[in-house]
């Protein structure tokens, strides 16, 4: 009998309250808009805290809120975050595979905290390490406007760290380490797990685990040091213990200090880091690889899928940006799992990344980044049309 393959995640897991169709040219946007880096204004693509942003906006935000939505309220609540958005999807698509994917976080004691559970509960990712810890469970209000960028949309996040701040590095117990994959997703929103990611990241490795790491917006260090690179834990010495590293473009800028993705991707090189994705909106996806799991493949790029970006500009699109990044990471996760139950010795990057801008871009299709399923397979069952064109697309 094959080995049961486990994966553990430990990262951001969150409300998401959904607001679509916000235009980030309307006047009452423009008037809470960031002027600067770091000054907690709205910007395109970009986190703030909540406390920052009231700091800028000297309102409370409930009352800027009730400005930006014209008092209506969220087109759907939902469960998000980039770890467990990640894991939640690379489950569904693993779905008759021989693994277990768990999380590793935390919600407070309150309303979001009992929804937030009662939803984990109807998707398939253990959540025994899912504690209740503070009283505030973290959450974002995601403003997302579909006509941004040319029609391919962007989304604002306003978030509240919540009890978060109080998540430690000593909730990860032995068998998180124990793990064939561990994810560090989104630690940025989970500070403690992210000042430590350089320890923590290494004593991983020394376990044998496949580490990878997904990013977002960290704006603890763009409000504390705006001009300089983001630190990634402790030291630069994590990108060594690193296997796969996600970014988006500006986590790969911030990250990098550099002004160009190709710069960036030097830098992460120069960092010996096993591999890395860089995804990039609309635009094409950068890849590399040189370690002992995926071998070596040199910096190249392989484009978004052409039918998702038809489907997009559709009158009748219902969808929105919101998890798309979250869902690509899922994706890759999910391929992994999926190339080492088949027992590859060594990893396809390539493969894993194909299953990443498909997910990424089914997301688009509808709201919010969590989908809840009818029965187990149903999420792969629609998204394999896509899957199969992009690769004929990639193909030829």
């Amino acid at each position: 009998m094959k080995k049961q393959i486990r994966v553990s995640g430990v990262g951001c897991c969150l409300v998401d309250r959904l607001y679509n169709n916000i235009s980030f040219s309307s006047d009452a946007f423009l008037a809470y808009a960031s002027k600067e880096r770091g000054d907690g204004g709205l910007s395109p693509g970009h986190l703030v805290l909540k406390e920052e942003f009231e700091a800028f906006a000297d309102k409370d935000f409930q009352a800027v809120l009730a400005e930006l939505t014209e008092g209506r309220e969220p087109d759907k609540i939902n469960v998000g975050g980039p770890c467990i958005v990640a894991l939640i999807h690379a489950a569904q698509m693993t779905f008759d595979n021989r693994c277990e994917i768990g999380f590793y976080g935390c919600h407070g004691d309150d309303h979001n905290g009992d929804f937030l559970r009662s939803s984990l509960q109807r998707l398939p990712v253990n959540i025994e390490q899912y504690k209740q810890i503070g009283n505030l469970t973290p959450s974002t209000d995601v403003f997302s406007d579909p006509d941004y960028d040319d029609g391919h949309g962007e989304r604002v996040f306003v978030n509240s760290i919540g009890s978060a701040w109080d998540y430690l590095p000593d909730e990860l117990d032995d068998d998180f380490f124990q793990s064939d994959i561990v994810v560090f997703g989104g630690t940025a929103l989970v500070p403690r797990i992210h000042q430590h990611l350089t320890e923590l990241l290494w004593k991983s490795k020394e376990h044998g685990c496949i580490t990878i790491v997904n990013t977002v917006f960290d704006f603890v260090n763009e409000k504390a040091n705006p001009h300089q690179r983001w630190p990634l834990g402790k030291s630069d010495e994590s990108y060594q213990h690193i296997d796969l590293l996600i970014v988006d473009r500006d986590e790969a800028l911030r990250l990098s200090g550099e002004k160009s993705l190709d710069r960036a991707m030097e830098f992460f090189i120069a960092k010996q880091t096993g591999a890395v994705i860089i995804t990039n909106g609309a635009k094409e996806v950068s890849l590399y690889a040189k370690n002992d799991l995926f071998g070596s493949v040199g910096v190249k790029k392989l484009p978004v899928s052409k039918f998702i970006t038809r489907k997009i500009r559709e009158k009748d699109y219902h969808g929105d940006t919101t998890g798309c990044g979250d869902n690509f990471v899922g994706g890759v996760i999910a391929s992994l799992i999926q190339q080492l139950d088949r027992g590859e010795k060594r990893l396809d990057i390539e493969e894993a990344c194909t299953l990443g801008i498909v997910s990424g871009g089914y997301a688009c299709l509808y709201i919010g980044g969590t989908y809840f399923e009818q029965h187990p397979g149903e999420k792969y069952q629609l998204m394999a049309p896509v899957l199969k064109a992009y690769q004929e697309q990639i193909k030829s």
